[in-house]
């Protein structure tokens, strides 16, 4: 098994501000949101790439896709469907260091990139941001009523190893429950 790259507080430090190029494609089943790229991310190139963050193994769980992806396998996405990008495209160390304006700003972007784009589903892994971006104030997880041209949207519970009111297997099941919605 390999491991993740390790990285020196000095090299992460180095990939602040970074932006991470999305994969994306015209016509995604579903492209995954983010809330930012994290500064092991931005120094990979690899979203979601922070050891702890349950992306990968969350998406493999609920189905999406037919084995556990490494962040570095990234790619292989297009060809499920599905995509990612982020609400917020700088690299941060926490999510707590973007603005209250970044957040409508990156909302405002994402909404253009999503009429472009057109996927069924945007999935927003994260309620706070969702709510901070669409000013959304009392949205939950689960589907939603706002669509994005002819995308539907959902807000998924964020995975990161922070979030720990949710485990990987109650995150599957609403990932799975987006699943069989993108499916039908």
């Amino acid at each position: 098994m390999t491991r993740s790259p390790r990285f020196t507080q000095a090299e992460l430090e180095a990939a602040r501000d970074r932006l991470v190029p999305d994969v994306v494609a015209g016509g995604l089943r579903v492209l995954f949101c983010g809330i930012n790229p994290s500064l092991m991310t931005a120094a990979t190139g690899h979203h979601f790439a922070r050891p702890g963050n349950r992306f990968w193994p969350v998406l493999h769980l609920s189905g999406f896709t037919p084995r556990l992806l490494k962040p570095s396998e990234q790619r292989e996405l297009l060809s499920y469907g599905l995509g990612i990008t982020n609400v917020v495209a700088r690299a941060t160390a926490r999510a707590d260091e973007l603005s209250a304006e970044e957040y409508v700003e990156g909302g405002r972007l994402l909404a253009e990139k999503v009429t472009r784009l057109r996927p069924a589903w945007l999935a927003v892994v994260g309620v706070t941001a969702y709510r901070a971006a669409f000013g959304e104030r009392k949205a939950q997880v689960g589907p939603q009523e706002r669509m994005i041209g002819d995308s539907r949207v959902w807000v998924l519970p964020n995975p990161s190893g922070l979030n720990a009111h949710w485990t990987a297997a109650t995150m599957a099941e609403e990932f799975a429950r987006l699943r069989e919605a993108a499916q039908a």
